[in-house]
């Protein structure tokens, strides 16, 4: 079946086209072309206007609408993906945070189960953990040091991980990282304190991105009379590695958001919303929950510190557009084509091209997501 969306500004691999149409066959994009033309027999659709772009790409994000990832049950992941479809994201790494050997093992079950549906906007697994810091993550989680056997033997019985977060700076960390790139499993720093030297050496390990720059890791500091870099600047330093940013305004100041994009660039910088359960949520929060939400932001009720945002994909795009004063086509191909790259599937979606699956949001002039494609059905 042919869909024909026309009469709106469409953001190709080379800028804005303006007028023009986008036609999806069936699950994947046919062409871009500057005929406007109605296509005989073909499903005409007048974007009035609108902001025609590729699908959103959530690689960090923990649940939405009442419920997490880590429950691992079919309800709980269909609930949070539809929830986050709606709002631009076509396609989502359920991310998982510190777990013990059998939680992985069961997550990953579920997960073959579900990306057998070929509709699923789910593309695999993002792990955080449980290879981190005590003294970053606050020693809230039960982590520990990387566990060769352990890794490897959850790494060789599945395919579905394609992304594993860990703290350099643990011993192990750099074989864990040289095993995750034997994989192609995208390898990052976080909840770490590792300054340039040993940033640098997990770069070279494998560790190519870093996850939620600022959060979760120290910038510039001192330590008796004297002053030390951060990973912060460690990570801005190393030209070639990219990183994220949770840019729901709340994490990071406008004027970080900023200084980060400037420093990055398009190239090496993904948005990221690092949504808890309580994102695209209405319903009241139950008390026996530990955290609440302030300011918009998700925090731990014992001491107010951040935890999670409660931010969707469109969100981090207005964010960008609104407080960092981002154009809005670097900001949507932060939220599309930069994570698609990191995750290894810019060949698949990220961008409006011949080929690809046909994930397409429709936005307004107040960046409100109005309609969304996923594979070529539309959703919303």
């Amino acid at each position: 079946m042919l869909t024909q969306i026309t009469n709106g500004v469409i953001l190709t691999p080379n800028g804005w086209l303006k007028g023009g149409s986008l036609i999806l066959r069936d699950s994947k994009i046919y062409t871009v072309t500057e005929a406007q033309l109605p296509i005989l027999g073909a499903n005409i659709v007048d974007a009035q206007g609108q902001y025609i772009v590729p699908g959103f790409v959530a690689m960090d994000v923990y649940g939405a609408n009442g419920h997490s990832f880590s429950e691992c049950t079919k309800e709980a992941f269909d609930t949070i993906t539809k929830a986050h479809v709606e709002h631009g994201a076509t396609t989502i790494f359920p991310t998982i945070g510190p777990s013990s050997k059998d939680e992985i093992e069961n997550i990953i079950s579920l997960c073959e189960e579900i990306m057998k549906d070929e509709n699923t906007p789910v593309k695999g697994l993002h792990l955080v953990g449980p290879y981190l810091s005590e003294t970053m993550t606050k020693h809230r989680y039960n982590v520990r040091v990387p566990n060769k056997e352990e890794y490897t033997n959850i790494v060789n019985s599945t395919d579905v991980i394609k992304r594993w977060d860990a703290s350099p700076e643990l011993e192990g960390a750099l074989d864990f990282a040289k095993c995750m790139k034997k994989h192609n499993i995208v390898t990052a720093i976080s909840h770490t304190e590792a300054e340039y030297e040993d940033v640098e050496k997990a770069y070279n390990a494998g560790y190519t991105h870093a996850a939620q720059l600022y959060n979760s890791m120290p910038g510039f500091h001192k330590r008796r009379e004297y002053k030390y870099e951060g990973t912060v600047e460690s990570v801005l330093l190393i030209d070639d590695m990219s990183t994220e940013i949770i840019a729901d305004g709340k994490h990071l100041p406008g004027t970080i958001l900023k200084l980060v994009y400037k420093l990055k660039g398009v190239e090496k910088l993904s948005l990221v919303t690092a949504a808890l359960s309580y994102a695209a949520y209405e319903g009241e929060i139950p008390e026996s929950d530990n955290i609440f939400i302030e300011d918009g932001v998700c925090k731990l009720k014992k001491d107010k510190s951040l935890v999670g945002s409660i931010a969707t994909m469109d969100t981090l795009v207005k964010t960008m557009v609104q407080k960092a004063d981002v154009p809005l086509m670097d900001a949507i191909r932060m939220a599309s084509e930069t994570p698609a790259k990191v995750m290894g599937i810019l060949d698949k979606t990220g961008t409006l091209e011949e080929g690809k699956e046909a994930n397409v949001v429709l936005m307004n002039d107040k960046l409100d997501v109005t309609s969304v494609w996923l594979k070529g059905t539309r959703v919303k």
